[in-house]
This record gives structure tokens, C-alpha cells and sequence, in this order.
């Protein structure tokens, strides 16, 4: 219902309301027992929580609505950067307290992600090595590209592929951007060679990964010690390393925590982001580090093709800005899916 969908996108914004507040944010037009009424509906469908009684009675929205419930991003960038009311600061519930109480997939999402799964564990299983080693190679291509693609890299998807089986740079292109896409095939060989190395989250492992992707591209190594900007968006990381440092010990609890593996991918690949722990190639270092969770366990890997680079961009604003991720899951789904029909 409309109204129902207004009361909660209101509670989003702005959390612990009275029910005068609600009805005069959103303007509602029926009468107060009508209000009572979708309330009580919002409230029974799980998505709102009440506190307090009588006039110090206040509503708010339960971490799965306000994480997981859908937003229409043509609607959401309609508005300006600066005309957007956003979340500017890192959200220090979101790891500790509202993460572990929200289920990221519903049960449908599960069934079809496991039976996805079931396919690429038949396809692989009449495979040999060396037909799936082949496969790797053109999975690894493909990520390479699109990973860097999204942060700018100019190269063609035929022009990785000529770097990284032949070694071959193309014309008018920068030396930087060669050595973004070698290091990405660099970093995907260390997760083959060592299938177990993230079986258990560290942030050693973080920081390994990051610094094989940043290799010769004057990034610094380790945990950023001053402050980053993000483009496109109000919502400002953290700025203390040892805050920093904090963050990703949780984010490693927290993936660590889950048994459902496309969880663990999940998240590596929203968090990582959200926490932006090194001065540049945090996306990158997500993405990789996602996969590494999904090879360790035996699962299919995102290569992100498909995805437009503009969808996925925005998907990650919406995080960082609103902490709901419905949109960036739909991503995720589809990526894994194109995945298990494409390789392998």
C-alpha cells in the first residue's frame, strides 16, 4: 500500500517519530484511526518497532526493513548530491548491531542462489583440470577488465585479453592502467594458488590482497592515516586509523560469523567499501576479496561483466549513503547467476 510505503520511507529518515510526526511529514490526508491502522500493518509485516506508550509512544523501522526494503534509484538520483538527505557518517551500529540481526537473502533469493550453485558444482564436476584452468583464464580476463573498467580503466575487454596472454600493451592507453589490470591477474593467481587463504577472514588477508593489487600504481600500503573524499556523494568514510582498524576487525567477525557463503561474499564486497580502509583501490580490493571467499568454498566467482558500471556505482551510494543494500544484492544475484551460465 502507498501510504504504508510513505509511513516507512519517512521512519527511514527519520527514526523514533510520534504518530503526529509521521502524519504531518507525510502529509497524510485520512483520519488518525485510518493512520493507526497502516501503522499496525507496518508493524505486523516486521518492518516497524514501537516504544514507549501513550504520548511517549514512538515508531521506528526494524534493521531488516531498513537495510533490505527497495528503493527506486532513478527516483533516489533525481536529486542533486547536495539535495539528497543522506547518512554523511560512518554508521558505527551498522557492523556491531544492525547487521547481525537482518537475513541479507530471503528464502526464494536462497533457494535460487543454491540451486545456481548446484549447477556450476555439475558442470565443474565433468570437467578437467586443465579445461577448468582454461575456464579460470577467461573468467580471470573478464573480471579484470570489468573490476577496473569500473574505476576508469580504458582498455578494451579484447585489449586485456591481449595484455594478459600476451603481454601485449595497446596504443595510447597509460602505464597505469596496464599495471591495474596485471595486478588484478596477480592477485586472482594468489587466490587459485592458495584456495584456503580465506577460509577464516583477517585483515592481514585484506591488507595482502590490497597490496597485490596496488603494486606499482603509487597507492600507499596498509591502513589509510588521513582523510578520503568519495565523488558523487556527501558520505564521508572514517578517518581514524585505528577506528579504521576497528571496522575491519568487526567486518572479519562478522563475515566470519555467517555459514551461508553468499553471505560472506556479500558482504567482503559492501563493507570493504563502505569502511574505504586504504587511500585508493578499495573497491578493487572488495571484489577480489569476495571472490577469494566464494573460490575457498567452492563456489562459483563474479566476474561483474554485465554489470554497468553506472548501476553499480550507484548501488554502492545508496549503501554508503541510505545503508540499504537491496539494490547492490539484486546486482549480486544476477552477477552470480550470469557467472554459472557463462563459465565453467
Amino acid at each position: 500500500m502507498e501510504n504504508t510505503r510513505e509511513i516507512v520511507m519517512f521512519l527511514h529518515h527519520h527514526p523514533s517519530s510520534s504518530r503526529k510526526e509521521i502524519a504531518d511529514g507525510i502529509q497524510f490526508r485520512g483520519s488518525d484511526a485510518t493512520l493507526k491502522r497502516y501503522i499496525a500493518s507496518a508493524i505486523a509485516n516486521g518492518d516497524m518497532i514501537v516504544s514507549g506508550q501513550g504520548k511517549a509512544t514512538r515508531y521506528s523501522l526494524t534493521p531488516q526493513a531498513s537495510l533490505m526494503m527497495p528503493l527506486n534509484l532513478d527516483t533516489y538520483f533525481a536529486q542533486e548530491t547536495d539535495e539528497r538527505q543522506v547518512q554523511s557518517s560512518f554508521n558505527f551500529t551498522l557492523i556491531n548491531e544492525q547487521l547481525p540481526q537482518v537475513e541479507l537473502f530471503t528464502a526464494n533469493e536462497l533457494e535460487h542462489l543454491n540451486h545456481l550453485q548446484s549447477v556450476f558444482r555439475g558442470h565443474i564436476s565433468e570437467m578437467s583440470e586443465t579445461e577448468y584452468r582454461n575456464e579460470m583464464v577467461r573468467f580471470g580476463i573478464d573480471l579484470s577488465w570489468k573490476s577496473s573498467q569500473i574505476e576508469g580503466n580504458t582498455y578494451s575487454l579484447l585489449e586485456t585479453e591481449r595484455l594478459l596472454r600476451e603481454s601485449r600493451t595497446a596504443e595510447g592507453k597509460t602505464k597505469e592502467e596496464a599495471v591495474m589490470l596485471l595486478n588484478h591477474k596477480e592477485a586472482l593467481r594468489f587466490v587459485l594458488e592458495n584456495p584456503d587463504y580465506l577460509q577464516t577472514l583477517t585483515v592481514s588477508h585484506i591488507e595482502d590482497i590490497h597490496s597485490l593489487l596496488i603494486k606499482d600504481l603509487s597507492v600507499d600500503r596498509g591502513i589509510r592515516r588521513r582523510r578520503v573524499g568519495i565523488t558523487g556523494t556527501n558520505y564521508h568514510p572514517l578517518d581514524n586509523e585505528f577506528q579504521i582498524r576497528e571496522a575491519l576487525m568487526a567486518t572479519c567477525e562478522l563475515i566470519n560469523s555467517h555459514d551461508n557463503v553468499f553471505e560472506k561474499a556479500l558482504l567482503a564486497l559492501l563493507l570493504l567499501s563502505y569502511i574505504q580502509p586504504f587511500s585508493d583501490g578499495n573497491k578493487r580490493t572488495a571484489r577480489i576479496t569476495s571472490n577469494a571467499l566464494l573460490i575457498a568454498n567452492g563456489y562459483c566467482p563474479i566476474s561483474f561483466r554485465t554489470v554497468d558500471s553506472i548501476d553499480y556505482k550507484k548501488a554502492m551510494l545508496i549503501f554508503y549513503e541510505q545503508n540499504n543494500l537491496y539494490a547492490f544484492k539484486q546486482i549480486f544475484i544476477s552477477q552470480f547467476e550470469f557467472a554459472v551460465q557463462e563459465y565453467f
